[in-house]
């Protein structure tokens, strides 16, 4: 997969889908009975897959890729200064001096909407409500200008009106400092508001790829629909949201076949055998399922996800996509 400069892609999948492992492969973060075994990451003329030890990837990281993770306590120290936190990454990728990181953590701080920053700059973290800390991890990923901001589910700890906030500040701050975004999440509903494209992970793999009008208005993997029938707005009258039977499988094994078929109610016998390959449905948009095979029996999406965008943009009281 490509991601291209100034862009959103969002990557979506149930928890165990592999979404955070694989952007962990491309920061330098696998736990340590991780590695990367065959491939290559291309990133500046250089395979991050080769990097080794935390020196190499200190040039990388932080610098050049950046992160924003879920929970922003657990992302600051709880006993240093939120200005403290800020510096020291400036200072440790610019090698710059305390006056000048100071001025620069200001700044930052001040576009990422912290109020009267000079006098917030000394306060801990525990002063600081979970959107405004948020805020600040935020301020520390940008304070080296990235080429990459990796957005780990950042608004899933935070309220609906929070959230909001949060997606409308890192799209605005991309059009300043001009990075590439890669958000993780497994909320659909969120995806609509921040990405061009969308990759759809199922048991570490990409089942489809498309960009975010084509993967609303015309899915076409049967995972794909079945997230998308989850979606909130999509409930029943009754109350009563779609849930996927099953659980994912485990990757101890080999998997034979298509991994999704165990769970897939339009599974063909040919999923059971063989891995579908990925197929083409236009230019900018692939999926990873036999039914997109010529020979295949014609199957329509399930009901709940037909004129989906219609429904959604009557839930949202208005355009769906860009809001």
């Amino acid at each position: 997969m490509d991601f291209y400069e100034k862009e959103s892609v969002a990557i979506v999948g149930e928890s165990g889908s592999g979404k955070s492992v694989l952007t962990k492969a491309f920061s330098g973060m696998l736990e340590a009975n991780g590695s990367i075994s065959a491939g290559s990451i291309e990133f500046e003329g250089q395979d991050l897959a080769k990097l080794k030890g935390a020196r190499a990837w200190n040039r990388i990281r932080g610098g050049k890729i950046a992160t924003v993770f879920q929970d922003p306590m657990t992302s600051l120290n709880p006993v240093l200064t939120i200005g403290a936190q800020i510096t020291a990454v400036i200072r440790a990728h610019q090698g710059c001096s305390a006056a000048e990181a100071r001025r620069r953590a200001l700044q930052i701080m001040e576009k990422v909407g912290i109020s009267d920053a000079a006098r917030r700059f000394d306060d801990y973290p525990f002063r600081y409500s979970g959107g405004m800390r948020q805020r600040i991890v935020i301020a520390i990923a940008l304070s080296c200008q990235p080429r990459v901001l990796i957005c780990d589910e950042p608004t899933t700890a935070l309220d609906v009106t929070i959230q909001a906030q949060i997606l409308r500040l890192i799209k605005d701050l991309q059009k300043e400092f001009g990075y590439t975004i890669i958000f993780i999440t497994h909320d659909l509903g969120v995806v609509a508001n921040i990405a061009d494209r969308v990759a759809v992970l199922y048991a570490g793999q990409i089942v489809e790829l498309a960009t975010t009008e084509e993967l609303f208005y015309d899915p076409r993997h049967p995972y794909t629909w079945a997230l998308l029938s989850s979606l909130p707005q999509l409930a029943a009258a009754d109350g009563e949201l779609y849930a996927i039977t099953g659980t994912p499988p485990s990757l101890y094994s080999p998997i034979q076949g298509d991994a999704f078929a165990p769970r897939n109610p339009y599974a063909l016998k040919i999923d059971t055998l063989l891995e579908p390959p990925l197929f083409s449905v236009s230019p900018t948009h692939f999926a990873k399922t036999w039914l997109l095979d010529p020979r295949a029996p014609k199957v329509q999406p399930p009901e709940a996800i037909r004129q989906l965008h219609e429904k959604l943009k009557a839930s949202a009281g208005g355009e769906v996509f860009g809001t």
